[in-house]
């Protein structure tokens, strides 16, 4: 069994509930860590044989262009599109973060963490 991990993948996007979140919209970063077997791959140097990461980003930018008010909604998308889509994947964890949200005062992110 192997860990891989997708680090703070960067996308802007129009989720929130607030009106200007919806129009001006933010940026986001999304990590997902994954369990998986990876014995065959590292013997046959195939991609073939493993989890295609391009593969993962694209169910994650798809995700991350359908608007959402709340980031655990969002997260809880990424993570069932992924786990239904890579059925190889043992454990999974999303983690998403809102950069800048709007709080009142300066706050770097906002960020939930899912598992499966």
């Amino acid at each position: 069994m192997a860990r891989i991990t997708l680090e703070d993948m960067e996308f802007y996007a129009y989720h929130g509930c607030l009106e200007h979140e919806k129009k001006i919209g933010g940026r986001f970063l999304v990590s997902v860590s994954f369990e998986l077997d990876t014995d065959v791959a590292a013997e046959s140097d195939d991609l073939a044989d493993t989890l295609n990461y391009q593969e993962v980003y694209d169910v994650i930018r798809c995700e991350m262009e359908q608007n959402s008010r709340l980031i655990e909604h969002l997260a809880a998308r990424i993570l069932r599109s992924l786990s239904e889509g890579f059925p190889q994947v043992k454990e999974l964890s999303v983690k998403l973060s809102k950069l800048n949200p709007p709080l009142g005062g300066k706050t770097a992110a906002v960020s939930i963490e899912v598992k499966k």
